[in-house]
């Protein structure tokens, strides 16, 4: 946040907390939760994009990687095998694999949205801002679950294949995603077999995602599209405004 903060001042922004911001002179734009950005959006009139709640479960499996569903923190206390159990955007509970439906949060809503998905393994992951369709920023943040954040700059031939493998899951479900978001995407290890395969981890709201090693000028660019004046949305992202 201190990184996006300062560029949007290098560019003559003002920057504000939720909790100082008072009259605004000009278009507003929002970086941060969204309980708060929820809250400030209809009096600062700023539109926040995100993906669907469903959109990884709607993947094909060549995308996806793993079985993966939409459900109801409901159906997540019925399960009976260990899953990877987290909320499709907001951070309500951690997002963890769950032995049992029994170690969930009992004291949130039945009807909360969640997503079930078979538990994997992901060599390394890497976060992406996307503008268009096209990869703006990058980094890698995670190696076998651990923070370990590098510049995908750094990567040469790894950065190619997830420039390879972002075309082709643009191509094939691009629309289905705003025009500024975040894709994380990861190495899946395959049991009993040598290598990896390229799969989504998960879609994000640019707005409410670190940054990691990526260029802050870059994701900037990115969070502005992704949750600037409600006037300027475009049409073919009108579906993706959060209510």
């Amino acid at each position: 946040m201190e990184l996006l903060a300062a560029e949007a001042t290098g560019r003559g922004m003002v920057v504000q907390s939720a909790e100082e911001v008072g009259a605004v002179a000009g278009p507003a734009y929002w970086y941060g939760g969204p309980v708060a950005g929820a809250r400030l959006a209809g009096r600062l009139g700023f539109a926040l994009l995100e993906p669907a709640d469903d959109w990884l479960a709607e993947l094909p499996e060549e995308f996806a990687g793993r079985e993966v569903r939409a459900a109801t923190l409901a159906d997540a206390w019925a399960i009976e095998r260990p899953t990877f159990v987290k909320p499709p955007r907001d951070k309500s509970f951690p997002a963890d694999v769950y032995a049992d439906g029994s170690r969930l949060p009992a004291d949130l809503d039945p009807a909360t949205p969640v997503l079930l998905s078979d538990v994997v393994t992901f060599a390394a992951e890497y976060r992406l801002f996307l503008l268009d369709g096209r990869i703006t920023a990058g980094s890698r943040y995670a190696v076998f679950g651990r923070l370990d954040p590098l510049p995908l700059d750094e990567h040469g031939a790894i950065a190619a294949e997830i420039t390879e493998f972002t075309d082709r899951l643009v191509a094939e479900v691009g629309p289905a995603l705003p025009s500024a978001v975040v894709v994380d995407i990861g190495q899946l290890v395959a049991p009993y077999r040598p290598g990896h395969r390229w799969a989504v981890v998960e879609a994000n709201m640019a707005w409410f995602s670190h940054a990691y090693a990526a260029d802050p000028a870059r994701v900037l660019d990115v969070v502005l599209r992704a949750a600037g004046p409600r006037e300027r949305v475009r049409p073919g992202d009108l579906p993706f405004v959060r209510h």
